[in-house]
């Protein structure tokens, strides 16, 4: 519907035509710099509102690192209070879930400058994220090549952990299914989780500060469309007639045992929506490794290889019939 309304000027940089198509804006200034910017928001996915907080900065800073940055000059809050909890439970969330945002913003290297707050059935926590840089201080994210890699910085599965988490807390016929099925334990169920929190709050600010370093061509991150949504839409807003065809898929360890045996969340099929996901890059074979290997060191975790950037005329993405998969 919205590519039907005109929007946009066709001066994007780093879509092929200057389309409005991936994770950020980004426009050269009248004084010759360029500004990056992105916002998106999240309902609640977890219990602990504060973490709430953490993940949907992770998020929305994600955008940002996409581009091949990792400075973000300022955030935007968008804040919507729940209405229909008690004062004094709405009060509690709404102060845990800003300090939380807060926190990822510090760790970050940024600041909470302003934003919006209302009224809303549910509490939701988002934010605008923008940063100002020089030529070269950021990929173009048009530029992937016909023999380049795919890297991912994080595993898939979160939102197969989460809903994992809900049935089991809420004690739903689908926890009984992973039980019986699945042949889930409560432990397994709960280091899935852990598992996935770690991975929705850590920023991927390393991700993006090492992506000019090492030569990176074009990136995006992975989150609401599943990684062959996100890997079918950058490889339509490349120069090149390229696709992206992916063979290795790291996965948290037992959620591909619950996509198969209990609910099909599409997770294999690359379709399973992801929340503050990983960074995924097109680069060199050999700056891959370089990649992957500085950022282990950074972060404490690992990247992996999972795909080929290879010459395709309709720029069509997939993931192939013998694909690995990785249990993280």
């Amino acid at each position: 519907m919205l590519r039907d309304m005109n929007l946009g000027d066709g001066n994007n940089l780093g879509t092929r035509e200057g389309r409005i198509a991936l994770d950020c804006s980004v426009r050269e200034t009248r004084q010759g710099n360029f500004v990056i910017s992105t916002t998106d928001f999240f309902f609640p996915l977890v219990e602990s509102p504060y973490l709430q907080g953490r993940i949907g900065a992770a998020n929305v800073l994600s955008d940002l690192y996409a581009e091949g940055t990792g400075e973000c000059d300022f955030v935007l809050m968008l804040l919507a209070v729940c209405r229909d909890m008690e004062k004094e439970v709405r009060e509690i969330c709404t102060r845990e879930m800003v300090r939380g945002f807060r926190d990822a913003c510090d760790e970050a290297g940024t600041t909470v400058s302003g934003g919006q707050t209302v009224m809303n059935p549910w509490p939701i926590i988002g934010g605008v994220a923008t940063s100002i840089v020089a030529k070269g201080e950021f990929v173009h994210s048009d530029g992937a090549r016909v023999g380049d890699v795919v890297v991912l910085t994080k595993p898939l599965g979160t939102q197969v952990a989460v809903n994992v988490q809900e049935w089991r807390v809420d004690d739903k016929p689908l926890w009984k299914k992973c039980r019986d099925a699945g042949g889930l334990s409560v432990s397994e169920a709960e280091t899935m989780m852990h598992t996935a929190v770690c991975s929705m709050t850590r920023l991927n600010r390393h991700g993006g500060q090492l992506m000019t370093k090492h030569h990176a061509h074009a990136g995006t991150d992975v989150t609401g469309f599943g990684i062959l949504g996100h890997a079918q839409n950058l490889s339509e807003n490349q120069v090149e007639e390229v696709g992206l065809h992916i063979h290795t898929l790291p996965c948290i360890q037992q959620t591909v045992k619950v996509n198969d045996a209990v609910f099909d969340f599409q997770l294999t099929k690359g379709y399973s929506a992801e929340t503050s996901g990983g960074l995924m890059i097109c680069m060199s074979r050999q700056d891959a490794e370089a990649y992957c290997d500085e950022l282990e060191r950074l972060d404490g975790f690992p990247a992996w290889i999972i795909g080929d950037v290879v010459a395709s005329k309709d720029r069509a993405s997939k993931i192939v019939e013998d694909v690995t998969i990785l249990e993280i």
